[in-house]
C-alpha cells in the first residue's frame, strides 16, 4: 500500500495525470482511492489507434512523474474509458524514482513500453511502427534476468504451492489458447 500511495501522490502533483486513481486517505493498513469508470483491456478489446497513442502518452507521463509502474502486462491493470480512452490501476508494484535516473530506472522504463507494445501487438499488430517491433524485440537485462531466474521460482511458489493464478479479475479468455 505505501509504494501505492507514494507513486499515486507522485503522480497528484502539479497538474496531475488523468488516467490514474488518485490517493484519497490512507492509514497504514488501507488506502482509498478515487474510482475511475472502465472495461479492463482484455474485455472492452481496444481497436483504435488513438487508444494506444493515448496510451503511450500516459506511460510517458508516469515516466516523466518518476514513476514506473511495473506491472503493464496484466491487460487487468489497462482500463478502457466509457469515452475511449486509456487508465491505469493497481499501483502496487509501483518505484517512485529520484529525478536523476539511474540505469535501472530506464530498464524498468523500457519494460513498461515494452508491455503496453506487447497489447498494442495483441490487438492492432498492422499499426506497430519499426521502431515498436524494435522496442519489442529488445527486453531490458532486467527483465532477460527475470526470465530466467526469478520468474520460474515465482511461478513454482504461486502456481504449485499456492495454486494462485495470475490472471485475476480477467475472467473467461475464451478459446485462444495464447491467452
Amino acid at each position: 500500500m505505501a509504494r501505492e500511495h507514494r507513486a499515486l501522490t507522485r503522480l497528484a502533483l502539479g497538474k496531475g495525470v488523468d488516467g490514474v486513481p488518485r490517493a484519497l486517505d490512507y492509514v497504514p493498513v488501507r488506502l482509498t482511492r478515487s474510482w475511475i469508470e472502465g472495461a479492463p483491456m482484455h474485455l472492452a478489446r481496444p481497436r483504435d489507434a488513438a487508444y494506444f497513442r493515448a496510451a503511450a502518452r500516459l506511460v510517458r507521463r508516469l515516466h516523466a512523474a518518476n514513476v514506473i509502474h511495473n506491472d503493464l502486462a496484466k491487460e487487468t491493470n489497462w482500463l478502457v474509458t466509457p469515452d475511449g480512452r486509456p487508465a491505469l490501476v493497481d499501483f502496487q508494484l509501483a518505484m517512485t524514482l529520484r529525478p536523476r535516473r539511474g540505469a535501472l530506472a530506464r530498464a524498468l522504463g523500457h519494460d513498461d513500453i515494452r508491455h503496453l507494445l506487447k497489447h498494442k501487438r495483441s490487438y492492432l499488430p498492422e499499426h506497430l511502427t519499426a521502431r515498436e517491433q524494435r522496442i519489442l524485440a529488445t527486453p531490458s537485462l532486467v527483465n532477460r534476468a527475470w526470465m530466467v531466474s526469478g520468474k520460474k521460482i515465482y511461478l513454482f511458489i504461486t502456481r504449485r504451492i499456492f495454486r494462485w493464478r495470475d490472471r485475476e479479475g480477467a475472467g473467461d479468455r475464451g478459446a485462444d489458447p495464447r491467452r
